[in-house]
């Protein structure tokens, strides 16, 4: 599975309002809900949150991949967020977060929701990628860059 083929503009918010972890993820699944994607935005925050809560998915570098598997989805969901102002994920470098990619996926998916982790992973590994997903100043200048037609 591509990554890039899930990005668009419409699972993308710059920038994000949220001011920490929680408020973060809410807003994204909400992002979801509002495209159709997530039938019960309620258990999906409660899901990616709980998940969050047994290990930060601030993987350093200034990127959060919160993430989660639940039935509120019929296929493997993103949503992408830019923080106004960078948020506490508690990630192990200690950086503060300033691109989050939420990643939902039915439980029976594993196969999907590991390649898309790992495609996130390879996508944002490149500095020069990150730097500019972190000066995206609108939803459409991101996806752009993370689709690689900027």
């Amino acid at each position: 599975m591509q990554i890039k083929t899930l990005i668009s503009p419409d699972i993308i918010r710059v920038p994000l309002l949220a001011e920490d972890r929680l408020g973060a993820i809410r807003e994204l699944i909400e992002l979801l809900g509002a495209q159709g994607l997530v039938s019960d935005v309620e258990s999906a925050v409660e899901i990616t949150w709980a998940r969050e809560q047994e290990r930060t998915t601030g993987i350093g570098e200034g990127l959060a991949v919160p993430h989660g598997r639940c039935t509120c989805v019929n296929s493997l969901a993103l949503a992408i967020g830019r923080p106004a102002t960078p948020i506490d994920f508690q990630s192990f470098d200690q950086k503060p977060v300033q691109l989050i990619v939420l990643v939902l996926s039915p439980p029976e998916d594993t196969a999907s929701h590991i390649q898309v982790l790992g495609g996130i992973s390879r996508l944002m590994s490149d500095r020069c990628t990150r730097e500019a997903a972190y000066q995206a100043e609108t939803s459409e200048k991101l996806a752009a860059l993370l689709q690689g037609d900027s």
